[in-house]
């Protein structure tokens, strides 16, 4: 029987270079799991093993592996830090029970770290903060713990201080045991001595230790009272008071180091035992019935439970797909036969086998709390539930978000084009935010993604990893349509060709909707007009014909159709003369509602050297961008901005032109927003263009 109370499921996640996948290296290392450190600037990181993330330095896809430390198991998920694959970190934290956050010592707190604090905050995911490169230049310690009160408004509690900055950063000091840990120059983790705090921090250390006490005992009425007596609490005392609130999200542990010099990962790994959740002190996962509705019972985590496993990732490689599961509750054993709640289908349990990044290993059954991957499963997507076939039940399902950026491929020769959709397969099984359409007018395929960098990904997987020879058009922008003006009409639906004909009419309002709020429908008839079985009818009509725009053909979104009144034919009506009849109001009434083109507005974050600002802040306004924000900091300035994707392919060459290579950026979705009526016309020429041809 596993013992839960020593397993952590945790996932590391970070902006880009705050040096996520470095600290996972050395934790391998330290936990005795790797011999030889890989680094990311050289391509070698373990958990980094694609080939476009050991070309580019940085992690594609979260990547999962276990290690020991101190007589507890860890799982580990490594995710990606690029705004473009936040997807990774999303499904990620949805199955951990808790996280490290890293802050890089200079860049500090940073727009994908602050995306990512959301989702686990929406996650209710339990984190300790690790607050990496203090070895920088501009690295500043307390400046990042303000960072992260201020900005993510995330309560920090210091648990280890630096000795020494930049170059002379050498070690911490330990506030809890009020240790100095000294590390040597040869680079091995385990260099190091243990001494008492340097005389020139012991006032600094006793001020953030008091701070320590009291946060921590704020969890403990009684210790707390003792306290105020006099009574200095001791060091079993505080552990426990610290892994209380850290479970209770009600602070953070907060630790610093450099993971490249191997310097102060094992605190990290120390407070990730004594501080995050074990699988059992996570709030358990609410149980859905196969409708969709909550049976108010909860997936505990008990080996001996019914079985339920979430498929949190589907990954291909050279032996098959393998598909990643998050035990919850019940026991997982080779050659059993589970439900698949989604497509109610029996799936055979084959080989399971525990990931370290691309290795495996062997394993007879997965237990509630496991992490594992299964092979050869056929209809497993990710989101989807595993369950006792004898007592099914679905566990929440994940949302992903819409993509807004997309190319049109075209095989290069007939056998591509045989490995094309195969291929393509493959990669949406691994990838729920990335979508292929197929042009039903002009056949080719369309490929949708988060970013330009999430696009040009696939087309490399695509050609390295499928062998698939393809060429690219220039991206196009998710455009959609709404309207802008109320309108009243009616139409009526009436066909007679002999035997029985179809009739229905409809009189209805159309109103504009706020944004975000999709398509509504009500009715408002009375008196039997339009019987009430043929209501859905008509909002159905409605609701398929949203997904072309009179303008341009693109989505029509967030509007509201009341119906008001009707007639119908107590022989000739139905529910098909009634979707029709709305299918044909849609298409006379939008063009009266004022049809607007609305283009997706990213929320653009800029990096760049102080003497590059005007530079930037006037491009961005030349590219219609509406700026928020800038802060200054040691290295350079932040410009947070709003801009219109359709002005934003190509940036980063021109930004680095700009900044002599220093600059950087990251955007992701915000809103939609009405298009210039000069851009609204070339797009609208542009569709009637491809139609007609």
């Amino acid at each position: 029987m596993t013992d839960l109370s020593h397993y952590r499921n945790i996932g590391i996640f970070a902006h880009v270079d705050a040096g996520k996948t470095t600290t996972t290296e050395r934790i391998l290392k330290l936990t005795g799991k790797i011999h030889k450190t890989g680094e990311v600037h050289d391509g070698e990181a373990t958990t980094d093993f694609m080939e476009q993330e050991q070309e580019r330095g940085i992690t594609i896809q979260s990547a999962a592996t276990s290690c020991q430390w101190d007589g507890h198991r860890l799982n580990i998920i490594d995710t990606p830090g690029h705004v473009d694959f936040t997807i990774e970190v999303y499904r990620s934290l949805k199955v951990l029970d808790g996280g490290v956050g890293v802050f890089c010592g200079s860049g500090g707190v940073e727009p994908q770290s602050e995306t990512n604090w959301r989702y686990a905050n929406e996650s209710e995911v339990a984190r300790i903060i690790f607050v990496n490169k203090l070895d920088r230049m501009g690295a500043d310690f307390y400046r990042v713990v303000d960072q992260i009160e201020n900005v993510l408004g995330a309560k920090t509690i210091a648990m280890t201080l630096p000795i020494g900055t930049e170059d002379d950063f050498v070690g911490v000091v330990d506030l809890l045991e009020e240790k100095a840990y000294i590390w040597d120059d040869s680079g091995n983790p385990e260099a190091y001595k243990v001494e008492d705090i340097p005389a020139d921090m012991v006032e600094l250390a006793a001020e953030w230790r008091e701070k320590l006490v009291e946060t921590a005992l704020e969890q403990d009425d009684e210790a707390m009272e003792k306290y105020f007596e006099g009574e200095i609490p001791d060091i079993p005392t505080l552990k426990k008071c610290i892994r209380k609130g850290t479970i209770a999200l009600d602070f953070f542990p907060t630790f610093c180091g450099s993971a490249f010099k191997n310097k102060g990962v094992q605190n990290v790994l120390n407070g990730v035992v004594d501080y995050l959740p074990d699988p059992t002190q996570v709030k358990p996962q609410p149980e859905m019935d196969l409708e969709g509705n909550e049976t108010g019972n909860f997936a505990i985590v008990d080996p001996a439970g019914p079985m339920r496993a979430l498929a949190f990732k589907i990954m291909d490689d050279r032996f098959g797909a393998l598909t990643f599961l998050r035990v919850y509750s019940g026991t997982l054993n080779k050659g059993d036969t589970v439900v698949n709640t989604y497509t109610g289908k029996n799936e055979r349990i084959g080989r399971i086998v525990e990931m370290s990044a691309d290795d495996r290993i062997e394993l007879e059954s997965a237990t509630a709390g496991d992490i594992c991957a299964v092979l050869g499963m056929k209809n497993v997507q990710t989101g989807h539930t595993l369950a006792d076939a004898k007592n099914p039940a679905t566990l929440e399902p994940m949302v992903f978000p819409d993509p807004v950026i997309s190319i049109a491929v075209s095989p290069k020769d007939k056998s591509a084009s045989e490995k094309l959709g195969v291929a393509l397969g493959k990669m949406i099984a691994e990838d729920p935010s990335f979508r292929v359409e197929t042009d039903e007018d002009s056949g080719e395929t369309i490929l949708m993604g988060m970013g330009e960098l999430h696009l040009d990904i696939k087309i490399d997987i695509l050609r390295r990893t499928h062998s698939v020879e393809v060429e690219v058009g220039k991206p196009q922008v998710a455009y959609r349509e709404t309207i802008t003006q109320e309108t009243e009409d009616t139409y009526t639906h009436k066909k007679q060709s002999g035997g029985s004909g179809q009739f229905g009419r409809i009189d209805y309002i159309i109103t504009p909707g706020e944004p975000g709020t999709g398509f509504e429908f009500e009715s408002k008839v009375t008196g039997g007009n339009v019987p009430r079985e043929f209501w859905p009818a008509v909002e159905k009509g409605f609701k398929n014909s949203m997904e072309e725009g009179v303008l341009a053909g693109y989505p029509c979104l967030d509007f509201k159709v009341t119906l008001m009144d009707g007639a119908f034919h107590a022989v000739d009506s139905s529910a098909m003369a009634f979707e029709i009849a709305a299918k044909a109001a849609y298409r006379q009434s939008i063009p009266k509602a004022g049809p607007q083109l609305i283009e997706p507005v990213m929320k653009v974050d800029v990096f760049t050297p102080d003497d590059h600002v005007g530079d930037v802040i006037g491009d961005l306004n030349r590219r219609r961008g509406m700026i928020k924000d800038q802060q200054a900091g040691p290295t350079g300035v932040r410009i947070k901005a709003d801009v219109p994707l359709s002005e934003m392919f190509g940036y980063i060459g021109d930004l680095r032109t700009m900044t002599s290579g220093r600059g950087q950026f990251s955007m992701e979705f915000s809103h939609y927003m009405p298009c210039p009526k000069n851009v609204a016309e070339v797009v609208i020429k542009e569709a009637q263009e491809r139609n007609n041809s």
